[in-house]
């Protein structure tokens, strides 16, 4: 589960967003206007990176509750349900709540090596578009787990991808792609700058690629997403993660100039803002004011298949108010990830709406739709 990051102290009225008031005689932008925290529930927003398991009908009452639209994203990854059981709970839940749930589907990685894997993962691809499937997610298997029989692990450009990446094109849907890491991965625990991935990649060690030299650097894996971004320049593309980036915002903001058509979620790595917020507040907000028709809310919560634990459906919920208390007030704020405290950007609501819904409304055109009657 991502971190929550602690208040310390009530808001205050006039923050480091005051930056953005208009000089004076100038007739203030209304969309300039930084919303507050009362604001929260009276916002329409959207989780673009969240994993929903099982009915969860309680989890989406309490996000029409909290004017949440949810994007439920199936991964091939072996702590959750199968993916048959991932596609079936996405499926129910968008047909239930077309309004509320749209979800991007996936393909197994399983006899990669077959000469029959094409074939069934674009079956897999096409099962999941044809169910409502507004994207495809592809993970981190490619470039830290699959390996052809010669001990070569295979990456993003692997010319086997090709047809999935044309068929995803030729279908209209987005490409949710999340390779590599944290760059904290590669580092010694002592070295990592926040405790959620000191936890993860302790719990985690197959992972964890300071303990595994032999296998691809960060900077290996994501020179081949790279390039399989500049072969295929038309494919609808969401670098989930900060893109694996996080740890400096100038570093994103070079991925997304040298790819235009590319966006990135902040799913789990909202932290990293975070603590470079701690350090250096203008660079962070100036990033997202920069960048932000290019840039999507998500939590990266996993919730269910049990729908009847309050602790984690009061986890989700309290973990998108303190993301809207970052991103959209001027607090104090701490985290217990890190020691500094830091300040709340209090973004202008233009950006925020944009971050928060607009912009993966553009991107996952018609992904929410009004229930028929």
């Amino acid at each position: 589960m991502r971190p929550v990051a602690l208040l310390l102290a009530i808001a205050i009225a006039a923050g480091p967003g005051a930056a953005m008031a208009e000089a004076p005689g100038q007739a203030a932008d209304a969309s300039a206007i930084p919303y507050t925290i009362a604001d929260f529930d009276r916002v329409e927003k959207i989780d673009a990176h969240i994993h929903v398991h099982g009915r969860a009908d309680r989890l989406i009452a309490r996000a029409a509750a909290d004017r949440f639209r949810l994007l439920t994203i199936n991964v091939d990854y072996p702590d959750f349900p199968t993916l048959a059981a991932q596609l079936e709970a996405a499926a129910s839940l968008h047909k239930r709540y077309p309004e509320r749930v749209a979800f991007a589907g996936t393909f197994s990685d399983a006899h990669f090596s077959s000469p029959h894997w094409t074939a069934m993962a674009l079956r897999q691809i096409d099962d999941a578009i044809a169910q409502g499937a507004v994207a495809i997610k592809i993970w981190k298997n490619f470039g830290m787990v699959i390996q052809d029989p010669p001990g070569t692990y295979v990456m993003l450009d692997d010319r086997r991808l090709d047809p999935l990446f044309e068929r995803i094109e030729s279908a209209g849907v987005v490409l949710i792609a999340h390779q590599a890491e944290p760059l904290n991965c590669w580092l010694p625990l002592d070295q990592m700058t926040v405790r959620g991935d000191r936890d993860y990649f302790s719990e985690h060690p197959q992972y964890y690629m300071y303990r595994h030299p032999e296998m691809p650097s960060h900077d290996t894996i994501l020179a081949a997403r790279d390039r399989m971004l500049a072969a295929h320049p038309n494919l609808r593309f969401d670098g989930a993660h900060l893109a694996s980036l996080e740890w400096d915002v100038q570093k994103v903001a070079a991925f997304l100039d040298e790819f235009p058509a590319a966006r990135v979620d902040m799913a789990a790595r909202l932290v990293h803002l975070e603590y470079q917020a701690s350090k250096n507040w203008k660079r962070v907000r100036r990033f997202l004011i920069r960048y932000q028709d290019r840039i999507l809310y998500g939590s990266d919560d996993a919730y269910g298949p049990d729908d009847s634990d309050d602790a984690a459906l009061a986890a989700v919920h309290d973990g998108w108010v303190e993301d809207w208390r970052f991103l959209a007030s001027a607090e104090p704020m701490h985290s217990l990830d890190f020691d500094a405290s830091f300040r709340g950007l209090q973004l202008p609501r233009s950006v925020i709406d944009k971050i928060y819904r607009r912009n993966a409304e553009a991107l996952f055109r018609g992904a929410w739709t009004p229930p028929t009657r």
